[in-house]
């Protein structure tokens, strides 16, 4: 799975393919089959959508897109589409009522809980007691003053399946799994400033930390899909980061998939802290000013850069 720009809104090209009409006992229903070209977003990207239409009214919606299908499983999204169009022009045909009610099954979910805080701290280490604990809990400590909400969450606490790079998100802009990660979309879509939290691990973020991310793909779509008809508020990030080796060239892959993630979501990077020669230290609250450091550049996200325009 590539990561892409976040591109809101954008306007797609739109073709109808295919339009039939289904005679039943109860009523005509209309079946249209069409394709956008979504190229702009990922090359050669196509989405195929079919409709069935009860009057006016969308009765059901099926989309499927080209990034959906690996080489090796001989299917195409054209053909998967006119195969679900066959389908539901059976049920239709065999008894209407009872299709439209199976169709109508099909079960909304409610993300889990989480609180709608102005700050989202995402703590990426899996050890919670450790140096990027400590920074997660200046930067609380630090939005709590400044009178505004902040909640932490660490992601190896969190049910959160790893993302399988299915692109169905494009197609809903809803994630396959049913999981925390849910939650997780929804509290980033109401904050405004976003806190990550990571130590170094093998020249990159752990395992917790990038499944988190990578799940993110699911808003990434919706954005691109809806805008900011869906209130997407964060408008600025933070990257508070510790390494066990000395030198700063120690965070190159780490910045690197964080500035993308953010930048995944049209978040403007705003200020990074990383501490290196951690290993030598062992416990970051001995270094000279670092507290001050990262309560400083909390405050000036909070009072400039992540300000509503």
């Amino acid at each position: 799975m590539n990561s892409q720009r976040a591109l809101i809104p954008m306007a797609w090209t739109r073709a109808l393919l295919e339009e039939r009409e289904v005679r039943t006992p109860e009523g005509t229903f209309i079946l249209t089959l069409e394709r956008e070209d979504l190229s702009p977003l990922y090359p050669t990207m196509e989405r195929y959508t079919l409709t069935l239409w009860a009057g006016k009214r969308a009765a059901a919606v099926f989309r499927t897109n080209t990034y959906e299908y690996s080489p090796t499983v001989g299917l195409d999204p054209l053909s998967v589409a006119r195969q679900r169009a066959r389908q539901w022009e059976e049920g239709l045909k065999d008894d209407p009522l009872e299709f439209l009610a199976y169709l109508k099954k099909i079960p909304l979910r409610a993300p889990p809980a989480l609180p709608l805080t102005d700050v989202v701290v995402v703590q990426g280490s899996p050890r919670a007691d450790g140096n990027c604990s400590i920074l997660a809990g200046w930067v609380a400590e630090e939005v709590r003053a400044s009178g505004k909400s902040v909640q932490v969450l660490y992601p190896d606490d969190m049910d959160i399946h790893p993302c399988i790079g299915c692109y169905q998100c494009y197609n809903t802009g809803t994630c396959t799994f049913d999981d925390e990660m849910e939650g997780v979309v929804r509290a980033l879509r109401y904050a405004r400033l976003l806190i990550v939290c990571s130590p170094v691990y093998t020249n990159t973020v752990p395992a917790g930390l990038k499944a988190l991310i990578d799940r993110c793909q699911a808003l990434h779509a919706t954005l691109n899909f809806t805008g900011r008809r869906i209130r997407m508020e964060v408008v600025c990030g933070l990257l508070l980061g510790v390494c066990g080796r000395q030198g700063q060239e120690n965070f190159a892959c780490l910045t690197q998939v964080v500035e993308v993630f953010m930048e995944n979501l049209g978040i403007t990077v705003a200020g990074m802290v990383l501490v290196d020669g951690v290993d030598r230290v062992r416990d970051i609250r001995t270094i000279p000013g670092l507290e001050g450091r990262v309560r400083a550049v909390v405050q000036t996200a909070l009072s400039t850069s992540c300000s509503p325009s």
